[in-house]
């Protein structure tokens, strides 16, 4: 994955730049990405994870925009970004029922947050979970509750805070010093001539960031289960026991082990495997088209079938 060159944008200047370069690459569609997904895990096609981590630039892009109100520059957030993708595709498994996007955008906000946190020096004094969960909201429960001074919360305050992230008090009033202290202040105004507000307020809440992450993951993952489902029912019963038993287990089956039990040569059960793997991927594309166009003709569509698989990945 070393390997894999990627536009760069050194300073803000060129950001304008940078963000025209990788509007260049194509986004691919769902079958495109599967394939090249197999492509790189399989055989480790440096070719392939281009194509992967080139077509999600613009995610790591819109992502970094999120977090630029710290005072750090936005071309570092995008580079910060941009190594988290790659270590999503590194690692992304395509047969786990998962858009690349839904599975990167952790990596990604992981490693951005992870820079954060060290430019502004917490990694001094470490980085735990309970510091982490601070950093990023402590700002915005003080605004909720009406506490703008920048060094001095109450005894009742810091009780509340500390109630409301799960975290000791003693973590509070610590890390409330270390934010109005002299590395960067995000209570500091974005602009001194205006009512603009301050540089906390432009980001985004981590909380609802999660509960909107494992919302989509659920919801994708509902909905190719689903698809998978339906497209297995359309298999003879030698081609699902063949295609399950490769595809959709956590210990596939040999091809040496099902042609003993089928009686068929090896060769042979590749070829159904294969034949097997081209035909649902085809009907989960029909079901994926029509859901995204319900005035797809009824004539084109499937009938919907509910399935339980006892594992899909």
């Amino acid at each position: 994955m070393s390997d894999v060159t990627l536009p760069s944008v050194t300073i803000d200047g060129g950001l304008r730049v940078y963000m025209s370069q990788i509007k260049k690459f194509p986004i691919l569609r769902q079958d495109e990405e599967y394939m090249l997904a197999k492509r790189w895990r399989e055989h480790e096609d440096i070719d392939a994870a281009h194509s992967l981590v080139t077509s999600h630039l613009r995610l790591v892009a819109k992502i970094a925009m999120t977090y630029k109100g710290y005072g750090l520059p936005v071309s570092d957030l995008i580079s910060e970004g941009n190594i988290g993708l790659m270590k999503a595709v590194k690692r992304f498994d395509p047969d786990k029922g998962f858009r690349l996007a839904t599975y990167a955008m952790l990596w990604i906000k992981s490693a951005i947050q992870e820079y954060i946190l060290h430019s502004w020096s917490l990694v001094k004094i470490g980085t735990t979970s309970a510091q982490k969960k601070l950093f990023f909201n402590l700002r915005k429960i003080k605004n909720e509750l009406r506490v703008y001074d920048e060094n001095k919360l109450s005894p009742e305050i810091i009780k509340e805070i500390s109630d409301r992230l799960s975290v000791e008090e003693k973590e509070v009033v610590n890390m409330n010093q270390r934010l109005g202290g002299k590395d960067h202040s995000l209570n500091a105004p974005r602009s001194i001539e205006s009512d603009a507000g301050d540089w906390q307020e432009n980001l985004m809440d981590q909380k609802t960031l999660d509960q909107e992450e494992s919302f989509l993951e659920r919801d994708e993952l509902n909905k190719r289960k689903s698809m998978l489902g339906s497209a297995i029912t359309h298999l003879n019963e030698r081609e699902k026991k063949i295609f399950i038993s490769r595809r959709l287990t956590d210990s596939p089956l040999t091809l040496e082990q099902l042609s003993g039990e089928f009686k068929i040569s090896r060769e042979r059960v590749r070829q159904i495997e294969v034949k097997a793997f081209e035909k649902v991927q085809q009907i989960v594309k029909q079901l994926s088209d029509i859901n995204k166009n319900p005035d797809i003709s009824s004539n084109n569509s499937l009938p919907p079938v509910e399935i339980e698989l006892k594992k899909i990945k």
